[in-house]
Order: C-alpha cells, then sequence, then structure tokens
C-alpha cells in the first residue's frame, strides 16, 4: 500500500502499547474528526464463525496514518482485555459512546465481537449509512452501497495510489474468494500473508476520505445516520440476527424516514419573477434583437396616468 505504515500486533505488550496510545491521542480537546477506522476478517465472520483479524487505522491527519492489524486468532481475548498502563483495555475504548469509531457496515462485526468476546460496540459512524442518506429521493436510496464502489465513486487519488489500492483488494480476493480458488481460512493462516496484510489495509484506508466526504456535506441528517448505526448495532445483538441474505443490500430506511430524508433534501425552485411577462410586448427581429418599429416620442415615454400633464386638447 502507498504511504500508510502498517504492522501486525501479536503480543499482549503490542496491545497494551496500542491502549495507551489510543487513550492519550482521544485526551486531545476538540477532535477535529473520527481517530478510529476499524474492519474485522474472519472465516464466515459473524457468531457462527470466527473473527480472525481486527484491522485499525489510527488517523491524526494526513500523512500520520497508521493501520495495525491485531492478531484475534492468536491473542483471543487477551486482544481485548489486555489493560495498559492505566488499567484500560481495547474492550473498554469500543464499549465508550464517547469515542467515535467509524465503519464500513458495522452489522457482521458488531455480532462477532459480541457473541465472542463480549464487546458491546458504543459510538459507531456507519458510512454506508452516511452514503445512503446523501442521496436524494427515496428510489435512489433503495439499496446500500458496496466499499469498492464507493470508494471508486467518491475518494480523488492518484492515478497510481488507485492501481496500487485496486492491485491489493485483487490479490487479496484471490487468496480468499471460493469461486476464485481461494479459501477464507487464510485470514487464520500464520504469519499473516503480505497479500492479506495489504488486503486488510485497503479496507480501511480510505474510511477517513469517505467519512469526511458524506459526515461533513450536510448536517441536515447526521442524527437519522448516528441512529440508524446505533440501530445496526443493537440488531446485530440480537438472538435473531442473520448475518447472510440478499435483503442486507437493502437500506434500513423506513417509510417514515425516507420521506423525512426527501423533505431536507428539497431544494424549491428558484421563483421567477418575469411569469407575469411570457407575452412580450416588445417585438424582436430572426436574431433576438429588440426592434424599434417606429419612432420614439415623448407618447412613448410618459404614462397614461400622468399625460394630462402633458397634453391637452
Amino acid at each position: 500500500m502507498e504511504n500508510i505504515k502498517t504492522a501486525v500486533l501479536n503480543t499482549t505488550d503490542e496491545i497494551c502499547a496500542l491502549v495507551d496510545r489510543l487513550v492519550l491521542l482521544h485526551q486531545q480537546p476538540n477532535l477535529p474528526s473520527p481517530i478510529m477506522y476499524i474492519d474485522l476478517e474472519g472465516v464466515a465472520l459473524s457468531r457462527s464463525g470466527t473473527l480472525s483479524i481486527f484491522t485499525l487505522l489510527t488517523d491524526r491527519g494526513t500523512p500520520n496514518r497508521e493501520v495495525c492489524l491485531i492478531d484475534v486468532h492468536t491473542l483471543g481475548a487477551q486482544a481485548f482485555e489486555a489493560a495498559g498502563e492505566n488499567g484500560k483495555t481495547l474492550k473498554d475504548i469500543l464499549q465508550d459512546e464517547n469515542i467515535p469509531k467509524v465503519f464500513f457496515d458495522v452489522r457482521n462485526d458488531s455480532d462477532a465481537l459480541f457473541a465472542h468476546f463480549g464487546v458491546a460496540l458504543k459510538g459507531v459512524e456507519d458510512v454506508p449509512l452516511m452514503e445512503s442518506a446523501t442521496r436524494e429521493t427515496t428510489v435512489s436510496r433503495k439499496f446500500v452501497t458496496s466499499l469498492s464502489k464507493c470508494i471508486e465513486k467518491n475518494v480523488v487519488m492518484s492515478p497510481s495510489a488507485k492501481a496500487s489500492w485496486q492491485l491489493a483488494k485483487t490479490r487479496g480476493e484471490r487468496m480468499f474468494r471460493r469461486e476464485l480458488g481461494g479459501s477464507y481460512e487464510v485470514f487464520n493462516q500464520r504469519p499473516i500473508p503480505k497479500d492479506i496484510i495489504s488486503y486488510c489495509a485497503g479496507d480501511v484506508q480510505y474510511l477517513p476520505e469517505l467519512r469526511q466526504r458524506f459526515w461533513g456535506s450536510s448536517h441536515k441528517w447526521l442524527d437519522l445516520v448516528s441512529e440508524g448505526s446505533k440501530q445496526r448495532v443493537a440488531k446485530s445483538q440480537q438472538p435473531d440476527y442473520q448475518p447472510h441474505g440478499r435483503d442486507r443490500a437493502i437500506a434500513p430506511w423506513s417509510k417514515e424516514q425516507h420521506t423525512l430524508l426527501d423533505q431536507r433534501h428539497y431544494v424549491p425552485p428558484i421563483p421567477s419573477y418575469f411569469n407575469d411577462y411570457l407575452d412580450d410586448p416588445f417585438d424582436y427581429d430572426q436574431d433576438g434583437y429588440w426592434y424599434d418599429d417606429s419612432p420614439t416620442s415623448c407618447r412613448d415615454i410618459i404614462s397614461d396616468c400622468d399625460m394630462h400633464l402633458y397634453y391637452s386638447d
């Protein structure tokens, strides 16, 4: 990946150091944007599968971005329970409402974290909901977008950066997608293959740009996105949650929410002050210029109501 430092954390000492650093970063007042951008990988990632890799991008502003892959397959619960010097754990941070965390579709990530490690996410901002809410009509909001399409459509990058990102995605997918000859068990392979490291980094690399693009575009719908993100987390923790299915591509907005979004996007047409003059009394020639068909006299300038002041019979 271009211009981004990536590391694999597979010891409790490294986790403790990460937690201390995150706590310190979040002690800064008036942070302009979130620091934590997260994505998870595993074999059938969900309550019925495994959580193998926890990818975290910490953003302190370009170029001060770092990506770490927490090796959950190796560390197990210690990845979330190892405490730093101040007694805080990664689990504490993930469950802190006042520390924002940005995901791209939090549902299965939340399901796996809650089911396997008892982590009840809070402070979540879900990018697909942001992107969906920026669409202007109910029809255009029917389905949520994928990460790849969202990045390609909304992130401006150089040709070389785009080629690097696409190559990392392609190589990674070849290793785990069955139709390409891969297996999801590759996420449990140790040491983690370089192509999987690059793939995981690519999934979080442009989340800060996407969040800035959508979150900063309008304040009209932020309340709906915040509530929608909370509902996604809550539903993922329910006993009847289904981690797979075609209906997952459908946007979560209710009829009332669609109507509210339509109203908030509505821009009234600019009024025309010339509608009353559609029947133009003036004559124009074929080139659009006003045609003066006779000499101008005082009667052309003086209004009828004042005519008696200048003329008398």
